[in-house]
């Protein structure tokens, strides 16, 4: 009796599994499609996920997200994400500095300098290439020996003696024979004093570029302030991230002086977070919150000094907030009023974060079609590996391209919400439940029966 129930439950499950497979999934049963339009060589294409596509979606995880052909049917498909923790590979170096002097009226922005180094290039000697008599002399900068990373530099790490306070503002140059110099911009770092209290900035982005040798020159005639300690960050090629992909700025609310609340369209990994500051000579030392839901308490994100100011004719602006990738759906600012605050309103908010890529493989006719938007699918998305047979990250590159074509468009199933429509019945499906409850009724009947029937005595 128990291997014939064995059998019968069997069948159920077996009807259960023919009846899901041909529930599959339709674009209707999403709220928003986009149009996409191939280029290059297939069969596997990638489309670089614009950020305001992306919102569209309502699990954070992108489960909800399918390509479609013309005829309807779902591709096999991956998700390529970077990820935040690949910074955490970064390396802190000490580097040696050597001063660049000039005569003290020489405006003259690179000081001419002889050098003496080792086999390896290693700076042994950093000396001024003519003879400067004492009290002539005026510090322009300085030299920074960066020949023992081989890796790109991500960030200028800088601290100063205390005579010279305020804003530092200064050009970065790179080079590997110290003859010839690469514009890597503007550097500026700031130790303030406000209410009492010390509020330091130590930190200048490079732009992960390899370099043997930085210069760092003060605006003439400033002369630059006397260094205690320089070090540079560095990233192999690999772990770097990708670019960030930045919002549209964002409307937020007044919960009470100094504190200020954005809800985002979703959870998102937020990686930082701009801050606009509409008014001249603002400084707010300030606090960031962050948390998925209402209901959750808020947990500390980061804090910073923001601000706009007026240095001779120029304004001087920090307004943003490098965060840890943590995912969140609501934003709290709270500012320090003693600087003067941010005023009644919220301001504007940007947000960034790392870019997603969907490689699929295009099987069927196309137009092929984005679907986003449901509440209720499950993940179908691919390991890249499973999906591209032999996958080796450089090959990403050279697959064909997918780009959107024009603004989503809402389905008929969306629609259906606000407007009326006339739904057709789907007869197929209705059938299949009833054929699939009518064997269900049958075999529990069949099950009844053999419970109920008496043993056979053995002779």
């Amino acid at each position: 009796m128990s291997r014939t129930l064995n059998r019968i439950g069997l069948g159920v499950v077996g009807l259960w599994v023919a009846l899901s497979a041909t529930a599959q999934e339709q674009p209707a049963d999403f709220a928003h499609q986009v149009p996409l339009s191939l280029s290059g060589e297939g069969p596997w294409y990638r489309l670089p996920l614009p950020l305001d596509v992306q919102l569209q979606a309502r699990q954070t995880d992108l489960s909800d997200l399918r390509v479609f052909n013309a005829a309807g049917q779902a591709q096999a498909y991956a998700l390529v994400r970077e990820s935040a923790q690949s910074r955490e590979n970064r390396t802190l170096t000490d580097v040696k500095w050597f001063p660049l002097y000039n005569a003290a009226d020489d405006n003259e922005r690179a000081p001419s300098v002889r050098v003496q180094s080792n086999a390896n290039g290693t700076l042994v000697e950093v000396q001024p290439s003519s003879r400067l008599e004492a009290g002539e002399e005026a510090l322009r900068g300085w030299l920074l020996d960066a020949s023992a990373i081989k890796a790109p530099l991500q960030q200028l790490i800088l601290d100063w003696t205390s005579e010279r306070d305020g804003f530092q503002r200064f050009t970065i140059e790179a080079s590997d024979d110290l003859q010839h110099w690469q514009s890597w911009g503007e550097g500026q770092v700031a130790r303030l004093t406000f209410a009492d209290e010390q509020v330091e900035q130590h930190e200048v982005n490079l732009p992960g570029q390899s370099a043997r040798y930085l210069r760092l020159l003060w605006d003439s005639p400033s002369a630059a302030p006397v260094l205690t300690s320089a070090q540079l960050q560095s990233a192999s090629r690999e772990s770097l991230p990708l670019p960030l992909v930045w919002s549209q700025p964002l409307v937020g609310s007044t919960t009470k002086a100094g504190e200020y609340t954005w809800q985002l369209p979703m959870g998102l990994n937020i990686e930082q977070v701009e801050v606009e500051l509409s008014q001249a000579n603002s400084l707010a030392p300030v606090t960031l919150a962050g948390r998925r839901e209402s209901s959750h308490p808020w947990q500390p994100l980061g804090s910073g000094l923001l601000y706009r100011l007026t240095q001779n004719g120029q304004d001087v602006l920090q307004n943003q907030l490098q965060l840890s990738g943590q995912t969140v759906q609501q934003l709290k600012l709270t500012v320090d009023e003693r600087g003067g605050g941010l005023g009644s309103e919220a301001p504007a908010l940007r947000f960034a974060v790392r870019p997603t890529q969907v490689v699929f493989l295009a099987r069927g006719e196309g137009p092929y079609r984005l679907a986003l938007g449901s509440a209720t699918v499950k993940a179908a998305s691919l390991p890249l590996t499973t999906l591209v047979p032999d996958y080796k990250p450089s090959r990403l590159a050279t697959l064909g391209t997918a780009t959107v074509n024009g603004a989503a468009t809402s389905t008929p199933a969306a629609a259906a919400a606000t407007v009326p429509v006339t739904v057709d019945t789907n007869w197929k499906k209705i059938g299949l439940w009833a054929v699939l409850l009518l064997s269900v009724l049958f075999l529990a009947a069949m099950a009844f029966s053999l419970l109920r029937k008496p043993p056979v005595k053995s002779p």
